[in-house]
């Protein structure tokens, strides 16, 4: 395996890693735990607001699909030599 294709298949292990963290914990109940024990009131509302939960999912989901692109062009990788050349015919 080359180092290119090692280092895209890791990436894709992360994004799908922190796609998918992104996405569910802003619902979890720890969150909400997590960010009531903030000193400053105006952060601890920004963090549990809806629309800023919906804004880190949406962060996930970017990742998830950014995963799915890099993974794609993985598994369609050209190899080294180029396309395979078409048969010849004789005249």
């Amino acid at each position: 395996m080359r180092a290119e294709s090692l280092f895209r298949l890791l990436f894709v292990v992360y994004c799908v890693e922190a796609g998918l963290f992104l996405l569910v914990s802003p619902w979890t109940p720890s969150w909400s735990r997590l960010f009531e024990l903030l000193p400053w009131a105006q952060l601890r509302h920004l963090a549990l607001a809806p629309w800023a939960r919906g804004a880190i999912a949406g962060f996930g989901l970017v990742h998830l699909i950014w995963a799915l692109h890099d993974l794609d062009l993985l598994l369609r990788r050209v190899p080294a030599g180029g396309p395979p050349a078409p048969p010849e015919r004789g005249v």
